[in-house]
């Protein structure tokens, strides 16, 4: 079993330094919102451009930290849940004001600082990112503010966009999600993600992230609409057939690693390089999905191969001898070393997602050591939260921001209760 230590640590990690981080310094209180870019000095760029992954992220977290430390005994820890909510509803009045599409439906994928559209295409990943947030927010309004008529309508903008999704961008011949389509949800060529993808019909990155989000609709309907159990089935088998995507289509069971570049039909477009994030990622929450969803045969054959993944995770991506955890393997076989913080915080998920399935101490022994490394390199101890990148030699790289459109409290926040949740702690 694991010490209680770094149950303490990762607690403390959370409420003393990532939580309070992002409500002092992300904040742009002239132009509303939050700031696209901070640097590591904690300053924030009232230039960059604010994107809609952002904003979810910040409304994800601050809704689930809310959840999480509501019932605490600690009168402290129920003043935080409240300042969470603050930070939440903040996120929340952003998203509504600045990057719904109230013409053609959904959200654009980014703004500008006074608030107007810059790119409006409808990427289906930020969308995603916005249903996984409202529907936290919906919860967290019904559970931490005893507030159901206010739930209602948030919980609803997260169903409208479930609609939005089955209708224009789930593909019905293959299965899955396209990559992104115009404004008004028609097709495009335009595609990519970000500067480091390519454009593509389909992405690993995006279906994954569909998934997470289904998955979270899927548990918090319940909270706040807990009749509306036709629409939560639907939901459901939705959620069910992108499992079984990610399992059939997107993992390659050859070598246990996700592609991440797809034509319509599910063919390689031939980019094969391999991220051990999104591995470890996907491990723990295709099994988390499987398990929300309780069909049995549905779990037989998602186990499997999400241990699978996580035991190539670790032989391949884990480097023992200092703990960190490395972000990819190149196409033409060179390995990038660098320690990405989310990388970090998705080993910390799905190692000890491994441990409870399989009960196997490897998988407990790489959750220490990795949390060690983000201890003693990852953490910036001066100006506080996480260094974006630091090199296997735990020198940070300081050409990368601190924060913004990309790195927000999302993926560190969540591995923290993601932990102290499965361990009752």
């Amino acid at each position: 079993m694991m010490d209680d230590r770094l149950f303490a640590e990762l607690r403390d990690e959370l409420i003393k330094d990532i939580l309070p981080y992002w409500e002092q310094w992300a904040c742009d209180k002239e132009n509303g919102g939050f700031y696209g870019a901070i640097g590591n000095d904690n300053k924030g760029d009232p230039a960059e451009w604010r994107g809609i992954v952002m904003v979810s992220r910040f409304l994800w977290s601050y809704s689930a930290a809310a959840r999480f430390l509501k019932d605490s005994p600690d009168a402290d820890m129920q003043d935080r849940a409240c300042s969470c909510m603050e930070m939440a509803s903040r996120a929340c009045s952003y998203m509504m004001k600045s990057f719904l599409d109230t013409h053609n439906g959904g959200v654009y994928w980014s703004v500008r600082p006074d608030g107007s559209p810059l790119v409006t295409r409808k990427q289906v990943y930020g969308n995603a990112f916005a249903l996984y947030a409202l529907s936290e927010y919906a919860a967290a309004i019904r559970e931490v503010l005893e507030n159901e008529s206010s739930a209602r309508p948030i919980m609803d903008s997260a169903l409208w966009l479930f609609g939005l999704l089955e209708d224009k961008a789930r593909d019905p011949e293959h299965g899955g999600y396209w990559e992104a389509l115009a404004e008004d949800w028609s097709p495009t060529k335009e595609t990519k993600l970000s500067d480091k993808d390519i454009d593509c019909d389909k992405s690993m990155n995006t279906n994954l992230h569909v998934m997470e989000a289904y998955t979270n609709l899927y548990r918090n309907l319940p909270v706040v609409y807990p009749e509306k159990k036709a629409e939560r089935q639907t939901v459901g088998t939705a959620l069910e057939a992108l499992v079984r995507v990610h399992v059939d289509k997107i993992l390659d069971s050859r070598d246990w690693h996700l592609d991440l570049y797809f034509n319509r039909d599910w063919s390689r477009t031939g980019e094969d390089e391999i991220s051990y994030g999104h591995d470890i990622e996907a491990s723990w929450l295709m099994w988390e999905a499987a398990e929300l969803l309780g069909d049995a045969a549905l779990k037989d054959y998602v186990r499997p191969a999400a241990v699978a993944v996580a035991d190539t995770a670790l032989k391949e991506g884990w480097d023992e001898a200092t703990g960190g955890f490395e972000d990819k393997l190149e196409p033409d076989g060179r390995r990038r070393t660098i320690r990405v913080w989310w990388n970090q915080s998705e080993a910390l998920n799905g190692f000890y997602n491994a441990w409870q399935m399989t009960g196997e101490e490897k998988y407990l022994a790489a959750v220490e050591k990795v949390w060690t490394w983000v201890k003693s390199f990852q953490l910036d101890k001066k100006n506080g939260e996480w260094f974006q990148e630091v090199t296997r030699e735990g020198t940070p790289c300081l050409d990368q921001v601190k924060g913004g459109n990309w790195k927000t409290s999302y993926h560190n926040a969540r591995c923290c209760m993601e932990l102290l949740r499965r361990s009752g702690k």
